[in-house]
């Protein structure tokens, strides 16, 4: 038999999980299939799969996509931040890494390739 210390410490265990799953708030009907805990990410009013989107300036985009940075280089912005490093008749972006779990910032983000035009 389980000592009465391990019994309330399970009985504790559930009722903290089951109160984080009750937290989680929906829209959808009751019917409609499991409720998530956590609340689905959003872009601007819309939701994505972080598995196979990311939001970038409040568009959905497929984790495959590119843009461009300056004239000659392009970057993923699910991955990549373009940023410009000078500005003038030779104008040069650098191509930075985005840190996961972070709000990711040209200052602070580790360089991963330079453009120049």
């Amino acid at each position: 038999m389980m000592p009465r210390c391990c019994i309330l410490v399970l009985a504790w265990g559930i009722t903290v999980f089951l109160s984080q799953c009750s937290n989680g708030t929906t829209d959808a009907p009751v019917d409609s299939g499991p409720w998530l805990c956590h609340p689905a990410p959003r872009c601007g009013n819309k939701i994505y799969n972080p598995s196979e989107q990311c939001c970038y300036d409040d568009a959905i985009l497929s984790l495959e996509q590119t843009r461009r940075c300056g004239s000659n280089c392009t970057f993923w912005p699910c991955f990549e931040l373009c940023c410009p490093e000078s500005f003038g008749p030779q104008q040069k972006f650098l191509v930075k890494l985005k840190v996961l779990g972070t709000k990711s910032q040209c200052h602070s983000s580790p360089i991963s390739r330079s453009c120049i035009g």
